[in-house]
């Protein structure tokens, strides 16, 4: 919960400093109102990218995560039936965008990609946890899980649905 907190501070702080945003993927369903960028740029430079080691790191941070999201009953229902290699490469490319790494995103909106799953606040937070492990044991620096962290914290708003 700290570190939820602590990245709503450090976004709203990035977001009042100027730091750009890059183009966020157009939203098929004008509905769809989307509460935080999907593509907050987090960074001037690819030192970042770089500590998560570049495109193939994100790559194996994936790999790993995915297994781990397969395995826990509270995100389990989110990906057992559903494209886990096309989820595993959107979220390279946007964690790529966000670290200012040289990719594009070819996903969706937070909003509009979650819409109807029903995620909650249990799930969602199992979720992070799951990332924050594999993040620990692939030896990303702890700033810089706090950085990346800090930058997804605000699309809970568009996930969470109950």
């Amino acid at each position: 919960m700290k570190i939820i907190l602590a990245s709503t501070f450090f976004l709203t702080a990035m977001t009042i400093t100027g730091t750009a945003i890059a183009a966020e993927p157009a939203i098929s369903d004008t509905e769809i109102k989307p509460s935080a960028p999907t593509l907050p740029i987090i960074t001037d430079d690819t030192a970042l990218f770089e500590q998560f080691g570049g495109r193939e790191g994100l790559t194996k941070i994936m790999d790993d995560v995915m297994v781990r999201w397969l395995a826990n009953p509270r995100t389990k229902p989110f990906f057992e039936n559903s494209d886990q290699d096309r989820i595993k490469l959107q979220l390279v490319e946007q964690f790529c965008v966000i670290m200012k790494g040289p990719c594009e995103y070819s996903g969706r909106t937070m909003a509009e990609a979650h819409r109807g799953m029903n995620v909650n606040e249990g799930s969602f937070y199992a979720l992070v946890e799951e990332l924050q492990i594999t993040l620990n044991k692939m030896d990303v620096p702890f700033r810089a899980q706090n950085r990346l962290i800090a930058a997804l914290a605000p699309m809970h708003r568009d996930i969470i649905d109950k």
